[in-house]
């Protein structure tokens, strides 16, 4: 054991000379995931954090550096933690989706991920990746270039990340298991957040004027005070409210994240335009638009410049909701940008801020422009030529209901969801990639279909309804290391038809198209953009329609690819890529910690 653990100690030891030789530093985080008391909406719940913190706290690196975090479970809880969109090469098991990387940090233990961030800047995010912890458990991870490296925009005078979230006034996790034991549709939640406020709009004004907790971005101290001392002489100002303070004629980055469970949102800022210049740590060519479109598990980064008169502007997010028929929720959150803070500018509580236009909850027509404005800064290789063309259709459908048993779904049944008619089922033993690893049989089939095994009009008004019941199983595609692979990724109308964001771990992909219908590969082929597609983790195939991705298997491991929308997982709308070892130590995953949990 001595000799062993002296190994490691000098393999560690000469990883990090390597690191600084290199430029890059390693990073030591703790994050203690425990119960928290938190108020809002008028209310205390006890919710799981990260160090006390919602959001928890945000990860700040270089590209190249590396990064270990000790994660100690005091919670009640089993736990994993998610760094959604790092690339993870070779280091799947510190990716952190339950039963797929790993087995769960259970209550009382702990673990620590470590990974080196290679080839990627901007924001990301990490939340917890079991059950729906998420709802209270994320925070930004933000990349910035390595030392003696610039962005490629003239530097922002301030960056501030906003999270975007939702909040039920409930235990979130007793919400989706009352879903679970009647099959139903989980309660709606209650409000939007962004970074962890609801805003101006809900109720408690009362009571919030009584005892203000605006809350203020900053960097200066100075500035802090004088934004706090401000806002406290706006009776009109309400509680649980985020701040943003600038000064007039600045440019600031603001980088979002929706870190929401279930739903997109539409964003926008008061007066104000945005410039787009990058998503999921992926530089984009700029444009200006005056409202986001921002799927769950997406980021992304704008450029604001306050060139407006000097006072105060909500910042406002509330729902794109494509599914018809479906209950959301339909409440809006506010953040104000408040002008020159640090100043002794007083707007007085006459003049509240002025408030953005946002769409309609079910403009499509906007979402989809938004989207058809995000493409790669320069002209990209597109890898090619394509070894796997994969063909996946994801939607929601319906199981029968146990004889005997009541169920919450319409007509007696269950809600689930699918791809390929494949209802993903995780393995509660086990890790899939443990038993890779190992070799362990029974846990999983590599079967997974590479088209529908019945091929419909998917987009139809009414599907047959044999075809509303999909099998449950855990089924993985298997990819040999290297290899080109394209998936048209195709809504289905079961149930209701609806933007679904899926999201491919260890992975970047290029969007080559996206459209409405049924995909056809004759007529939609020539809509694919060769020349400056956009590189994302995660993409909202839009409802009714379809979405091309393509990739490189690079990166061996056991990947899940699955809708963002939490309810969406829960119920299934998942599967896992198994992508092969290379040749040599390079393409070859890398053996399991030490410390890698055991079910």
């Amino acid at each position: 054991m001595a000799s062993s653990s002296s190994s490691r100690l000098l393999f560690l030891l000469a990883c990090s000379v390597l690191a600084l030789l290199a430029g890059a530093e390693v990073h030591h985080h703790e994050f203690i995931v425990q119960e928290t008391p938190v108020k809002r909406l008028c209310k205390t719940h006890n919710v799981i954090t990260v160090n006390g913190q919602l959001p928890g706290p945000t990860l700040e690196v270089r590209e190249g550096d590396t990064v270990v975090i000790n994660v100690v479970n005091h919670a009640q809880y089993n736990v994993t933690i998610h760094w959604h969109g790092i690339r993870q090469f070779r280091t799947g098991w510190a990716d952190g989706p339950e039963f797929v990387t790993q087995c769960p940090i259970k209550p009382g233990g702990s673990y620590k991920y470590r990974f080196t961030i290679e080839g990627q800047e901007g924001t990301l995010w990490w939340h917890a990746h079991s059950s729906w912890l998420r709802a209270t458990v994320y925070g930004a991870l933000i990349i910035r270039p390595r030392e003696n490296k610039t962005y490629p925009f003239e530097k922002p005078a301030r960056e501030v990340p906003l999270i975007l979230g939702e909040w039920w006034d409930a235990d979130p996790i007793q919400v989706i298991r009352e879903a679970q034991r009647t099959g139903a549709a989980p309660n709606i939640s209650d409000a939007y957040t962004i970074n962890g406020q609801p805003g101006d709009l809900y109720n408690c004004s009362k009571e919030g004027r009584k005892s203000l907790t605006l809350v203020c971005v900053f960097y200066q101290p100075v500035c802090v005070r004088q934004c706090v001392a401000n806002l406290q002489r706006h009776d009109n100002m309400h509680a649980e409210t985020t701040a943003v303070p600038v000064k007039p004629g600045e440019t600031a980055l603001l980088r979002f994240i929706n870190a929401a469970l279930n739903q997109e949102l539409f964003v926008s800022i008061a007066q104000h335009k945005m410039t787009v210049v990058g998503v999921d740590a992926s530089y984009t060519k700029p444009f200006t638009t005056s409202v986001l479109m921002i799927a769950p598990g997406q980021t992304t980064d704008v450029l604001v410049t306050m060139d407006q008169a000097p006072t105060r502007y909500y910042l406002a997010a509330r729902a794109y909701d494509s599914a018809q028929g479906v209950a959301f929720d339909n409440t809006t959150t506010t953040a104000v940008i408040e002008y020159d803070c640090g100043c002794a500018t007083d707007f007085g509580p006459s003049i509240p801020p002025a408030f953005p236009v946002l769409p309609a909850f079910n403009d499509t027509n906007t979402a989809t422009a938004f989207a058809a404005g995000i493409r790669s800064p320069h002209e990209v290789k597109i890898p090619g030529p394509v070894d796997e063309n994969l063909f996946f259709t994801v939607g929601v459908g319906l199981f029968n209901c146990e004889p005997g048993q009541q169920c919450g779904g319409p007509n007696n049944t269950r809600f689930t969801a699918s791809m390929n008619n494949i209802s993903f089922v995780f393995p509660q033993t086990t890790s899939l990639l443990h038993a890779h690893y190992y070799g362990i049989p029974g846990v999983f089939t590599t079967d997974f279909p590479a088209y529908p095994p019945v091929q419909f009009d998917y987009t139809a008004q009414n599907v047959p309804r044999y075809l509303w019941q999909p099998v449950p199983a855990t089924k993985l595609y298997k990819l040999k290391f290297g290899s080109v692979v394209q998936i048209v990724l195709q809504d289905t109308s079961i149930v209701s038809p609806e933007n679904h964001p899926i999201h491919i771990h260890g992975y970047d992909f290029y969007i080559l198209a996206e459209g409405f219908g049924n995909f056809d590969p004759k007529k939609d082929a020539k809509k694919f953009n060769y020349v400056d597609p956009p590189q994302r983790n995660t993409v909202a195939v839009p409802t009714n329609g379809w979405a091309v991705i393509r990739f490189v298997a690079d990166n061996p491991g056991v990947w899940l690819m699955h809708c963002h929308l939490d309810v969406h997982i829960t119920w299934g709308l998942a599967m896992a890529f198994l992508v092969e070892d290379g040749y040599g130590k390079l393409e070859t995953l890398e053996a399991p910690p030490v410390d890698l949990p055991m079910c």
